[in-house]
């Protein structure tokens, strides 16, 4: 079984950038797709982006042209690079492995979380 250790959350002023790491253990983990999720309080979680295996990439329209998706299989490391921060940004972010089907990104694998806080 493959565990995910994120990293790299904090607080950070609107305008800012974070960089958000997702560790995996395994040698599978080239193997999957890569997806970020995030989660505030009282709504439920939702799609930040995905990397596919061969390294296609997509984004909810929320984060486009802010947020970068990327992924080192020789670190088993997956990243998410933040620029532009808001504070709607804030939440909860997850990292998950899973499969792509009809381009959405099915999560088998998710991680404990990191936490975002961007402040006005």
């Amino acid at each position: 079984q493959v565990q995910l250790v994120e990293s790299g959350g904090g607080l950070v002023q609107a305008g800012g950038s974070l960089r958000l790491s997702c560790a995996a253990s395994g040698r599978t983990f080239r193997t999957y797709a890569m997806g970020w999720f995030r989660q505030s309080p009282g709504k439920e979680r939702e799609f930040v982006a995905h990397i596919s295996a061969s390294g296609g990439s997509a984004y909810a329209d929320s984060v486009k042209g802010r947020f970068t998706i990327s992924r080192d299989n020789a670190k088993n490391t997956g990243y998410l690079q933040m620029n532009s921060l808001k504070p709607e940004d804030t939440a909860g972010y997850y990292c998950a492995l899973g499969l792509i089907i009809n381009n959405n990104i099915t999560p088998s694998m998710w991680g404990q979380g990191t936490q975002v806080t961007v402040s006005s």
